[in-house]
Order: structure tokens, then sequence, then C-alpha cells
């Protein structure tokens, strides 16, 4: 089979496309035919070593994707020729996967391959960190930052399913676009005075939940921006610097600073896969759920997809397209 490699430690143009064995699943594991792959920015995190997850090089990154079963273990609830979408820690990006049968979920007929390998790791986080970690209620809003981005649009939609109200910030008109494209209620511009637009919306009290997959210097403002009670929900660093927080701030306002580290919690209670697919299954049969794909990329071009995410042009959900897809 066809899989891509991170061969070096040297970011995106350091991947290569090699022909490997086919993959021999285990007992409890489904094999799928891959038809899309996710791109996402903990694979860009590795082809630079920057991820906490460090393989021994060679190695096929890729953690989400939609495709057909070839086969399953008996009793999996799967059969060969079910559409799935499914994720693991490595290995996605290739022609085949093998993954457990606890991680493979069929795959909505609402859905496009494409949009299968969109939802695992980017709505599986959106709703992990919205609904278990910042406890998000229906009728409370919600500032999520790189709302073009697939965490910020699915954290958009997930959050528009939950009954919030959403202000998307991104960093032009374009990615304005694609945000209210997603469900956002107002778009504000990250280089303009969001934080004080963000409190004239709700009438000068601020949020209740800010979403921050990006980090770096716009962290305090977030901070500035939360109502009385507020979350601040942290996700990642897209910016590249890992901010510092004077807890003072958190102490006169009564907000709350909150980790959110979806995969890290997958091993503390596992029955979270579950239960958040049954929520999103709703969402999605409730039109609300509906990743937007903002580019598909054969699987042989994958440098160009982690180019995309390494230079931060990215909208929606970059997937790998393979066999046709």
């Amino acid at each position: 089979m066809r899989a891509v490699h991170i061969v070096s430690l040297d970011g995106p143009s350091a991947v290569e496309v090699r022909d490997v064995p086919d993959p021999v699943p285990g007992p409890d594991q489904v094999l799928v035919e891959v038809r899309a792959a996710g791109v996402s920015f903990p694979d860009l995190l590795q082809t630079r070593g920057l991820y906490q997850l460090k393989p021994e090089l060679p190695f096929v990154p890729g953690v989400e994707v939609a495709g057909v079963v070839r086969s399953a273990p008996e009793g999996s609830g799967f059969a060969a020729g079910d559409r799935v979408m499914a994720f693991g820690m490595l290995g996605g990006m290739a022609e085949l996967l093998a993954v457990p049968a606890a991680t493979t979920f069929p795959l909505p007929e609402q859905l496009r391959f494409a949009q299968g390998a969109a939802l695992p790791m980017n709505y599986h986080t959106a709703h992990f960190s919205l609904v278990r970690r910042g406890r998000l209620q229906a009728g409370e809003v919600v500032l999520v930052h790189g709302a073009a981005g697939g965490v910020g649009t699915a954290t958009i939609q997930v959050a528009k399913g939950i009954g919030a109200r959403v202000i998307a910030v991104v960093s032009s008109d374009d990615k304005a676009a694609v945000a209210r494209d997603a469900g956002a209620d107002e778009v504000l511009r990250s280089d303009g005075p969001w934080k004080d637009q963000a409190r004239e919306l709700t009438a000068g009290r601020g949020v209740d939940v800010v979403m921050d997959p990006v980090g770096g210097d716009r962290f305090t403002d977030s901070i500035r921006a939360l109502a009385p009670e507020g979350r601040l929900l942290v996700v990642g660093f897209a910016a590249g610097s890992i901010p510092e927080v004077r807890v003072n701030r958190l102490l006169l306002s009564n907000t709350s600073l909150v980790g959110c580290a979806w995969g890290g919690f997958l091993a503390v209670d596992p029955a979270i896969v579950a239960d958040t697919a049954a929520a999103l299954d709703v969402m999605i049969r409730d039109g609300v759920v509906d990743p937007p794909i903002g580019a598909e990329i054969d699987l042989e071009d994958a440098a160009a997809a982690l180019a995309l995410l390494d230079e931060r042009t990215a909208t929606g959900k970059v997937v790998l397209t393979v066999g046709g897809g």
C-alpha cells in the first residue's frame, strides 16, 4: 500500500510517500480501506518532533480517517463494505488502516468521506472541551479563536448544537466568511478591538466561555473578555508561543482557566468516546454539524496539505483523498 512517512524532523517538505506492506489487523481491530485522511495540527508538529508523541523515524502520521471496512472482528458490529470513520494514534495517512473497533463509528449517510475524516479529532475535541471541561449551557455565549480552522469551525457547530450564541474571531475577511458559513452569530477580526467588541455584544457583561486553540499574545485579553464565572478553555498553541497568566486576574474576576486535552483524557475515561459520538450523531441528524472542508488534496501531495497548516492559510478541515476519495 501507499503511505505517507515522516522521514526526518525538518517540517512538511520532508515527508515522503512510500510503498509499505499492508497492515495486519489484530483480534480487536477493524481494517479500513481509507478514502480520506484528516490533516491535523499534531501531524504538523510531528514533522518537527514537537508533539508529545514521538515515534521512532520513519513513521506514518494521521489520527483520523473515513473509508470502507475491508474486514472486522466478529461481534464488533461492523462488516465488510460498511462506511465508517475512525481514529487511532498513528497510521491514518495511508491506503489501509488497522484501528480498534472501539474507536470506529458508522459514517452517517449525510456525510461524505472527506467530512467523516474531519469529525473524530476536531469535533470530539470541541465537544469534550465545551461540555466535559467547559460545562457549557444553552443560552451562554462562546467566543472562538481561530474560528475558521478545523477546531474552530467544529467548535462553532458543536456550541450551536448545545444552544449557545457564538462569537467568532478570525484574521481575514475570507476566514470571516468561513466562520459565518459554519454558523457563527457574530464575527470579529483578531487585528481589531475584538475584546471590547465582544463586551459590547454582551451588553458589557463579557462571554461565558472562550475556546482558544491559538494561544500567543491574545491570551490575556481572552481572560479580560470573560464574564464573571467565565471559563477560558486552553486547547492548543497554534500561534507557536505558550502564554503565561497572572493568576490574580482569575481571582479578581472569579474566572477559570481550564485545560482541555482530549487525547490524553481517553485513558482516564474511555466511555467518553462512545458518549461523544452519540451526542454528535444527534447534531449531524439535526443538520447542525456539517463539517466544512477547506481543501481535498491527493495522498501523494501530503507535503502540500501539511504546508497549508504550517502557513496558517487553511480554513475548515484539510483532508487527504485516497483511492479517488
